[in-house]
């Protein structure tokens, strides 16, 4: 009988915890969104979705952005896929340096993005001229920035696993390189193509710090326009109403994405060759490449000499203001204190979001004996990526208006923030650590068993020694994540104890110059920290936003 039941009892037990929280910090907060959006007045009223929907303020706001997510998609694949063959398939000096360096712009803080390209693009900035500050431009322009590095892993990770010899021999008999590429490459690499402009449209989508720092008074996005609905109009039953229809949107995003990558390409086989080096042909590569460096130079260099200005000439003395409160008060807190508690706020999300993940990741990878017993499988796997389909700031939204009241009033938790950001990060640990699981030989955990060792001594002498690189690099993830994270927290965080980019996009919002110095010495404190991990990350050689 024990044995019958071993199996799922185990499943059960390892998933116990983490379905726990998933219930509390994420379904909990779905429905009271669901409750905010379809109830009035303790009555059901389908109608005030359908009047919110009906506005045509609304209307512009989703059409912008879907139109600005489009746009991002677009460009990012343009840039992104000669580059990724450039830098996965070809090799040149410094090409792994290279490549870390690019990965850097997709965990940065999009608060800090936001500023950098506001430095640069200005009216006193390098590019003022452009005419560029507060419009959709800019707002594209930072979109790609961050996900062209999504493109490249992505596109890069299959590229290099393309068998070579197809194309080879293609070229062999007479054809153009275009040729070969649109006939031969293309069609190998159209899956991973696929899902990368999936997530791309995504995290285009559910942009919030960027459009909100670029955006201005004239552009608004869904996530911008929960953000304002909450926070200055008061309107909650319209912003639950938006919240519902991206939820919607994007879990169906998920689902066909999901369906778009179960398909297996059996066309991709792991080339062991050394790649050629660049050649006379490789000029798109190069060129895209190019225009990747400058696009993601030019703003941090702008954002790094800004921080340096003082008056007419440049020092160091808006990094020491960073111990003050800003002119005329603009902060209850030093920035130092906000750097504080971000840091310590980093390490709770990391301890949590590593603690959940690496229970699901065990429970999902484990060797199946039954049907019954996959599809359990396959279903918790679905159910820990929900936190995708919901945008952090409808997540802390919706946090704000249920975990408020007994049993499970959290208002006055320190704990609150931590818990949402490692919601947020939970997906990307899952899936950074999943692989690694999935990949052990379970004939190596039944010799470990067979041989008297323990269900924990088994996984310490087991697993732990092919996963520790992994588990280092989705601590890395987790923790760079929860340094820039803003959506939920800017509904979460309280005002003694706000983070870096709380403080940041309140130090922009005040007038000053030592303010807005102050924001931007806080900006470059903040994306050095998160570079500086993220670095360290790309070191342990693992697969990160590609293996989504």
């Amino acid at each position: 009988m024990m044995t019958r039941w071993s199996r799922p009892l185990t499943l059960a037990g390892l998933a116990a915890v983490p379905l726990v929280v998933l219930g509390v910090f994420f379904v909990l907060p779905v429905l009271g969104m669901l409750s905010e959006g379809f109830w009035a007045d303790g009555k059901l009223d389908p109608g005030a979705v359908a009047e919110v929907l009906a506005r045509p303020r609304v209307h512009r706001v989703v059409w912008f952005t879907v139109w600005s997510a489009l746009a991002g998609t677009a460009f990012s694949l343009l840039l992104g896929i000669p580059a990724a063959h450039l830098l996965h398939r070809r090799r040149f000096p410094g090409r792994r340096a290279l490549r870390a360096l690019l990965l850097v712009p997709f965990v940065l803080p999009t608060v800090v993005v936001g500023v950098a390209f506001r430095e640069l693009i200005g009216e006193a900035g390098p590019l003022g001229f452009l005419g560029l500050d507060g419009s959709a431009g800019a707002i594209v322009a930072g979109l790609v920035f961050f996900n062209v590095a999504v493109v490249i892993r992505a596109v890069g990770a299959a590229w290099e696993s393309i068998d070579p010899r197809p194309a080879e021999a293609a070229a062999a008999l007479g054809a153009s390189p275009a040729y070969v590429f649109r006939t031969v490459t293309l069609p190998m690499l159209r899956p991973a193509i696929v899902s990368a402009a999936s997530v791309v449209f995504l995290f285009c989508a559910t942009a919030f710090g960027v459009v909100l720092t670029l955006g201005g008074l004239r552009y608004s996005s869904v996530e911008t326009e929960i953000y304002l609905l909450t926070t200055n109009l008061l309107d909650l039953q319209a912003a639950a109403a938006l919240s519902i229809v991206q939820l919607l949107a994007i879990t169906g995003l998920l689902f066909v994405t999901s369906r778009l990558r179960a398909v297996p390409d059996p066309t991709l086989a792991r080339s062991t060759g050394r790649p050629p080096r660049v050649s006379r042909g490789d000029w798109p590569g190069v060129l895209s490449t190019l225009v990747v460096v400058v696009l993601v130079g030019l703003p941090i260099g702008a954002l790094v000499v800004g921080s340096l200005q003082v008056g007419d000439g440049y020092g160091l003395a808006n990094y020491r203001a960073l111990t003050t409160e800003g002119s005329r008060n603009a902060l209850l807190v030093p920035v130092t204190d906000a750097l504080t508690t971000s840091l310590r706020t980093a390490v709770d999300a990391t301890w949590m979001s590593l603690s959940l993940g690496l229970l699901v990741a065990v429970a999902v990878t484990r060797r199946s004996r039954t049907r019954a017993e996959r599809r359990a499988r396959g279903l918790l796997d679905g159910l820990f990526m929900l936190p995708l389909g919901v945008s952090a700031v409808t997540l802390g939204f919706g946090f704000l208006i249920t975990l408020d009241r007994p049993p499970v009033d959290f208002r006055d938790s320190l704990l609150l923030v931590p818990v949402a950001q490692a919601l947020v990060a939970l997906p990307l640990v899952v899936r950074t650590l999943a692989p690694a699981l999935g990949g052990v030989d379970d004939r190596q955990r039944q010799a470990a068993a067979s041989l008297g060792a323990g269900p924990l001594r088994t996984f310490v002498t087991v697993d732990l020694p092919v996963m520790w690189k992994p588990l280092l690099a989705a601590a890395g993830f987790a923790f760079a994540v929860s340094l820039g994270e803003f959506g939920a927290t800017s509904f979460l965080a309280r005002e003694d104890h706000p983070t870096m980019p709380i403080v940041i996009f309140h130090l922009i919002g005040h007038p000053g110059a030592m303010n807005y110095g102050m924001a931007l010495a806080a900006s470059v404190v903040l994306a050095a920290t998160t570079a500086l991990v993220m670095l360290l990350v790309e070191r342990l050689r693992v697969p990160s936003v590609g293996s989504f």
